[in-house]
């Protein structure tokens, strides 16, 4: 068995480990999983017989999420965003301009991001035992409770630190695993990331809601569960499917055009029990999106976006109150905003008189980071400003954005208050991991948009 070698993509200052390996009509990558080891899992018997699958049907590109594996280790837990950055750098290092993309576990959620953010760079989306949300709500009964949660992460990071009750714990969830493909897995997930890690890892997993962004997804989706795999759940709420099936089956209903498959067996890695039959479903899916998009205009006319409106408080009494300096410290304004902009990879949309409309920022961290950057430049100029932000579907037409999450973003803003960051709940549940706090603003009434949850930026790390 010939092992690829390891090479490394730089994403801003980190180094994300890959490789890639066999041939063929589409590139596949594959996002693992919170554990994984790009070197180690060709140790694994099922992993290495499930690579040398795909390989016999696609350019497989296989990489490590930061802090874990061959990637550079890092203080604290990146985000959603952060991560689906990551795969662009992989891509961009491999030379793939447009790959399907096949988010296992974890993995899923950064890949539903990347999906629907980049369109043109996705030719198809599947989803293996993929949740939008762990949490239960009062509008996602099936999800799990605060104590479920935290007792599943303490059992997590006590099994790492322990190699047996790992290989116990691994064989009651894959019990079509042979005891050497076990214990090398076992032995391959604790050499992927410290206790420590996991355990931040787990947390930022309990936290993460990528439902709002679910019907934004326009590439082809195939959602895959194994309908037994894990035990069922307790609730009558959801019936008698366990969380994951659930979970794919709710995923499926919002993603337009999705497909749903529910294979047989009690396994929940993806590379146990009939993992040929898993690659072939696959494989066949993306045959059917090859045709489907072959000759199709890459350029999607609906994109996710994170959108960002600034304007200044009572700038009619300031113009007054300054006079001929209006114009100078207006311009001074401008420069200092554009400059932020560019700073946090945003792009100008549009101007009107004293305030500004950006996207882009690769994701709404960015965004956010940025509307303070502003706020705190344009308050050295003696001026008061208020920003909104907000994630949503947007219409792209002759290169500019406009639709309904336009709307709800420029509302946002004329919500905030002097100095203030607001964000619709949409961002808040984006930006999970990615250290930035908020303060509740309640629900407001965005004029002809409806009820939003609102919140204020409290603290943000440096980014």
């Amino acid at each position: 068995m010939d092992v690829p070698e390891t090479q490394w993509a730089k994403s801003g200052d980190v180094h994300i480990a890959y490789q890639v390996s066999g041939g063929g009509p589409f590139d596949l990558v594959l996002v693992p999983p919170f554990g994984s080891n790009v070197e180690l899992m060709w140790e694994v018997p099922s992993s290495a017989a499930l690579f040398q699958r795909f390989e016999r049907q696609c350019r497989l590109i296989r990489f490590d999420k930061r802090g874990t594996g061959m990637s550079d280790r890092m203080v604290g837990i990146p985000s959603l965003e952060t991560r689906m950055d990551d795969v662009r750098a992989v891509m961009d290092a491999a030379g793939s301009t447009r790959a399907a993309l096949v988010g296992v576990a974890e993995g899923g959620a950064m890949s539903i991001l990347f999906g629907a953010t980049y369109p043109e760079r996705t030719l198809a989306l599947v989803l293996w035992e993929t949740a939008a949300r762990l949490r239960w709500a009062p509008d996602y009964l099936f999800g799990k409770r605060d104590e479920e949660i935290a007792a599943e992460r303490a059992d997590v990071v006590r099994a790492w630190t322990d190699p047996k009750k790992m290989a116990a714990n691994l064989g009651a969830m894959n019990p079509s695993l042979d005891d050497e493909s076990t214990q090398k897995l076992a032995w391959a997930l604790q050499h992927s990331a410290s206790p420590g890690t996991v355990d931040a890892i787990h947390q930022m997993n309990s936290d993460f809601d990528v439902r709002p962004i679910l019907p934004s997804v326009r590439v082809p989706t195939l959602v895959l569960v194994r309908r037994t795999a894990i035990e069922p759940l307790e609730s009558t709420d959801a019936g008698q499917e366990n969380f994951w099936v659930a979970s794919s089956r709710y995923i499926a209903e919002r993603i337009p055009g999705a497909r749903l498959s529910l294979l047989n067996g009690l396994d929940y890695a993806i590379h146990a029990g009939n993992a040929d039959e898993v690659v072939t479903t696959i494989a066949e899916f993306i045959d059917i999106a090859l045709g489907a998009t072959e000759g199709a205009d890459a350029g999607a006319s609906r994109v996710l976006a994170t959108v960002l409106f600034t304007d200044l408080v009572d700038h009619t009494a300031r113009a007054v109150e300054l006079g001929p300096r209006w114009q100078q410290i207006l311009g001074e304004h401008n420069a200092l905003i554009r400059r932020e902009l560019v700073r946090f990879r945003g792009q100008e949309i549009d101007t009107a008189g004293d305030g500004f409309f950006a996207s882009g920022f690769d994701g709404p961290a960015r965004a956010i980071r940025c509307g303070c950057a502003i706020r705190d430049a344009v308050h050295g100029l003696g001026l008061g400003i208020r920003v909104g932000v907000h994630t949503g579907e947007c219409d792209v037409v002759d290169g500019k954005l406009s639709g309904l999450a336009v709307n709800i973003g420029a509302r946002v803003a004329t919500q905030a208050t002097e100095g203030e960051v607001l964000v619709s709940g949409t961002v808040k549940d984006l930006v999970a991991g990615s250290g930035i706090t908020f303060e509740p603003r309640g629900v407001r009434e965005l004029k002809g948009l409806g009820e939003w949850p609102l919140y204020a930026v409290a603290h943000t790390n440096a980014g």
